[in-house]
């Protein structure tokens, strides 16, 4: 593996780059939001490739043999070696000339890499979609140069060292005898070509960062962490390789009013005891506006009511409902006439109620919730 295109990340990267390179990527592959079949995998490939570039001694290691599994002038001392011959195919690989075949054409071109953008959507703006501009920062190819690094009216050549393949053989004195082993090049740093002037805008890189809007058609009934992929809108590839994609996730903002699971919107309404009781139509917030509901005669607490098609619009057709659940309210402050209502209405359907007086600190309590409420 190579730390740096697991990351995404120049050579010459700094430690800052290199961390925020980190971050933006084991977020973006974590398991907990990313539900990609090969997402573990790259979230572990992303760890190990920040493990070895935060680590000097492994990073230096790495730049001068293109592996850490050895060391300056044989095995052991630090490294894998072949302890349980986990790694020896990657040994025998960075012996004999396995790995990458992107390796074997560092000027091939490679796709850019992929970016991923967060946006927040308040509630209603996910139930009905629309259009909205977003704007981050992405590697584009240079203008000035066309991508090549090189100054204008100059072009680059292939490494004199390595001749084009990025890597040189060296040998080594092993205790198994001496081995042959290949490293990154010194010269080119592994693209296998020098530039002798290099571009005055980019500095010989072929790409440049800039800010990018694009817009995008939110649609309607998106759902909280769900993704959309914008093909060619993340960063420049190299040698005239694709830009990467773009990946937006929505991030729902919850509502006051609502709660929604699916297709399906939730809510609460509150009637008192006659209402319930004698029935009345009373008025509904959805997120279409008010809409008329009709209470039966009898209703009980908790009873749930299903308003067809006030739901969310299902992204492949279709609207789903919204339920609304009745709460009925006990007035907690009755005067006389309303006391003397309820005595005959329980003495009516046979009931004996031992009245309750309510003390001083209960009152006092219901006060001062009624106060700050």
């Amino acid at each position: 593996m190579d730390p740096y295109e697991t990351l995404g990340i120049d050579r010459d990267a700094s430690d800052d780059e290199i961390k925020r390179a980190y971050r933006k990527l084991s977020k973006k592959y974590h398991p907990d939001i990313n539900k990609a079949p090969d997402a573990e995998k790259k979230f572990k490939d992303v760890n190990e490739a920040y493990e070895i570039l935060k680590d000097p001694q492994r990073k230096a290691q790495f730049d001068q043999y293109g592996s850490t599994d050895q060391q300056a002038g044989g095995f052991g001392g630090g490294g894998q070696g072949f302890d349980g011959f986990g790694d020896f195919s990657d040994i025998f690989n960075s012996f004999f000339g396995g790995g990458d075949s992107r390796r074997n054409d560092p000027t091939a071109p490679r796709k850019g890499q992929d970016l991923e953008y967060r946006l927040k959507l308040k509630f209603e703006e996910a139930i009905f979609g629309g259009q909205k501009t977003i704007r981050y920062n992405r590697s584009e190819r240079c203008q000035t140069c066309d991508g090549s690094g090189a100054k204008p009216g100059s072009s680059p050549k292939t490494c004199s060292k390595c001749h084009g393949s990025g890597r040189v053989t060296v040998n080594q004195r092993t205790p198994l005898g001496m081995m042959q082993s290949q490293r990154v090049c010194d010269v080119c740093e592994g693209t296998g070509q020098e530039i002798d002037e290099k571009c005055p805008t980019c500095h010989g890189r072929g790409k440049v960062t800039r800010s990018h809007a694009v817009e995008i058609n939110v649609p309607a009934g998106i759902d909280n962490l769900q993704r959309m992929q914008l093909d060619n809108q993340g960063s420049a590839g190299d040698n005239q390789g694709p830009y990467g994609d773009l990946y937006v996730v929505f991030e729902i903002e919850p509502s006051k009013d609502f709660e929604r699971k699916d297709s399906t919107i939730y809510s609460h309404e509150t009637i008192s005891f006659p209402q319930a009781a004698l029935g009345d139509e009373i008025k509904v917030k959805t997120v279409n506006g008010k809409v008329e509901l009709k209470i039966p005669a009898g209703t009980q607490s908790g009873t749930v009511f299903r308003l067809k098609g006030q739901g969310v619009p299902r992204l492949h057709g279709g609207v789903g409902d919204q339920q609304v659940k009745i709460e009925i309210v006990t007035p907690k402050h009755l005067n006389e006439k309303q006391k003397d209502a309820l005595r005959a209405f329980a003495e009516l359907g046979g009931d004996k109620v031992k009245e309750q007086d309510r003390n001083f600190f209960e009152r006092m309590r219901d006060n001062m919730k009624d106060k700050f409420q």
